[in-house]
Formats: structure tokens, C-alpha cells, sequence
């Protein structure tokens, strides 16, 4: 009766653990994040309206893509842009979103980042 408990309180432990890391990759970051844009900027080569967006990480060969889909739209944008991904010190603690201006003065986003997340999007 003693080794079952042992057995279900070791299964549960590592049930846990595997719960705590599954939100993330080996990269440091989730596979697939919700951002919202409080204006239109400018990803890559697209200018996206304002709203709010999927954000999937992805790999092609050694390359970080990320796709923005865009939500609750009659037709929806799909946008692809390569980032890199830049390690951070510690766990992001909040969401962040830098970008900066262009001659068109349009906003051209810069950096990612997602609470919980311990590397940033560097685009």
C-alpha cells in the first residue's frame, strides 16, 4: 500500500512539471501568443490595421518566423516576418511592444515581448 502512494505521488509530480513547461519551447517562448495593436504598424513589408492579432512562432530551417493572424475581421490578414530571438535575464514580467517611426510616419515594430517569455522577438 506504501509503494502505490509513493508511485501516484510520483506521477503527479511529474505531471506538474510537465504542465509548468509546456506553455513554452526550448526557445523560451510559446508557440502562440494574442497581441493587440492600438494602432496601424507596420510588420515587415505590411502596415497592419489596428486590432488584434495571433502571433505564431515558427521555424523554417534555422529561421524564427512569426505570422500574424488577424482576429474578428470579415478578412482576415495573414502577415509573415522573420525575427530573432534575443534571450532575456529573467521571465518577462509583462507584455511589451516597441516600435518606431518611419519617413511615412508610420509605426515599425521593433521588439515582442510576452509575460512569461524569457527571450524577446527582435525584429
Amino acid at each position: 500500500m506504501r509503494s502505490w502512494k509513493m508511485v501516484l505521488l510520483a506521477v503527479c509530480v511529474l505531471g506538474l512539471a510537465a504542465l509548468a513547461v509546456a506553455g513554452q519551447n526550448q526557445f523560451g517562448v510559446a508557440d502562440s501568443r494574442n497581441v493587440k495593436f492600438s494602432a496601424p504598424i507596420r510588420v515587415g513589408d505590411v502596415l497592419l490595421p489596428q486590432g488584434e492579432y495571433q502571433v505564431l512562432h515558427n521555424m523554417q530551417g534555422d529561421e524564427h518566423i512569426m505570422v500574424f493572424k488577424q482576429l474578428n475581421a470579415r478578412k482576415p490578414l495573414e502577415v509573415r516576418a522573420k525575427c530573432k530571438l534575443v534571450p532575456l535575464s529573467m521571465k518577462a514580467s509583462q507584455n511589451e511592444q516597441a516600435y518606431t517611426m518611419n519617413a511615412a510616419n508610420e509605426r515599425v515594430l521593433q521588439r515582442l515581448v510576452f509575460k512569461g517569455d524569457t527571450a524577446q522577438h527582435v525584429f
